[in-house]
């Protein structure tokens, strides 16, 4: 699902999100083999900025590139973008050519059907919804009971949406939808089109009603769609943790010995873990690759403050390893034990 994007951000906003995007395109610069999640994150903020052309100019980019790992996700960002600054007809082929060659991801087709949505085709977004379904779901998952994959839970959920809006009756697809909902509020009532006229009420206790209604809309999105990278823990391998301290002494407030380095590893993640925090990760940091980083931030790798943000670009380059690993699997920090027996134990 895209988010919104307002229509007229504020100054402050519009020069914030520049100021991302051009930090994404150097670090891009900085890592070609990641240049494609990075400048798609750089065109996002673009598009929150209002700089709509700069983002369609990252979409160009990518699928001019050969070596472009999701042609349909680009164009499908492209046509959604292109439609919401006055170039509706190149929104409308580079979506029916999406359809044309079905692709076998559902991003694409919920990007392309919600964009039909938001501009109120509501027959074309609905068809979208549809093909997509028919052609990612296997026969054997769409039966009453079966279980469905959260990346298809958005094709679901939209799909039940718009029938909504349409005033279609239930058919088998939101029988499936109903079972994704997870929240406490049916689809029927987290998508009725009456609930527009609610916002304008002046009573409090229909206000308060519709808000409820809205935070388990949300949370539904939440778990239905995943997060793009982990929270993710930064690791130093024993040799890069050495050339670290010894380059950057004042890092041991951080890291006051190795032991103590992977111990508040495993706590942290536990800790996180426990609060409900899911899609958990740890990246493994090396000195050249951390300066790197401190260059492209204008500041020094000696601050700590650094640290956290250098996790997050690493996590979201795709570098993060899945936590917890299995009990018998090799355990993360290293050691070529097994987790469950290293830093897994319970004891």
């Amino acid at each position: 699902m895209r988010p919104d994007t307002p229509a007229t951000p504020a100054e402050n906003d519009r020069a914030d999100h520049v100021a991302e995007a051009e930090r994404l395109e150097r670090t891009a610069a900085m890592y070609p083999e990641d240049a494609e999640q990075l400048l798609l994150q750089a065109a996002a903020h673009y598009e929150l900025a209002d700089a709509r052309e700069r983002a369609t100019a990252h979409y160009d980019a990518l699928l001019a590139s050969p070596d472009v790992q999701a042609p349909a996700l680009v164009r499908a960002l492209k046509a959604a973008n292109l439609w919401e600054y006055g170039h509706e007809a190149e929104a409308r082929a580079i979506i029916t050519g999406i359809r044309t060659t079905a692709p076998r991801e559902p991003a694409p087709w919920v990007i392309a059907a919600e964009s039909l949505e938001s501009h109120d085709e509501l027959q074309e977004a609905h068809d979208t919804f549809t093909e997509a379904l028919e052609l990612l779901v296997p026969a054997a998952e769409r039966a009453p009971g079966s279980p469905s994959p959260l990346p298809r839970h958005p094709l679901l959920l939209g799909r039940h949406r718009v029938r909504r809006l349409m005033g279609a009756p239930h058919d088998e697809w939101d029988a499936l939808a109903d079972e994704a909902n997870r929240t406490a509020v049916s689809l029927d009532e987290l998508h009725d089109p009456k609930r527009l006229w609610a916002l304008g009420s002046e009573n409090p206790a229909e206000l308060q009603a519709e808000i409820t209604r809205l935070r388990a809309e949300l949370g539904s999105y939440r778990e239905a769609l995943s997060r793009p990278f982990p929270v993710a823990v930064l690791h130093w391998s024993s040799t890069e943790y050495a050339e670290l301290i010894a380059a950057y002494p004042s890092l041991t407030s951080e890291y006051p010995s190795y032991e103590a380095h992977l111990a508040s590893i495993e706590e942290a993640l536990r800790e996180l873990s426990a609060s409900g925090t899911g899609n958990l990760g740890i990246v493994t940091g090396t000195v050249p690759s951390y300066e790197a980083f401190a260059a492209s931030e204008a500041s020094s790798p000696s601050e700590a403050s650094l640290l956290p943000q250098y996790a997050t670009t690493l996590a979201a380059r795709g570098r993060a390893v899945s936590w917890p690993p299995e009990a018998d699997a090799v355990c993360w920090c290293g050691s070529g034990s097994a987790y469950g027996a290293c830093h897994g134990s319970t004891g």
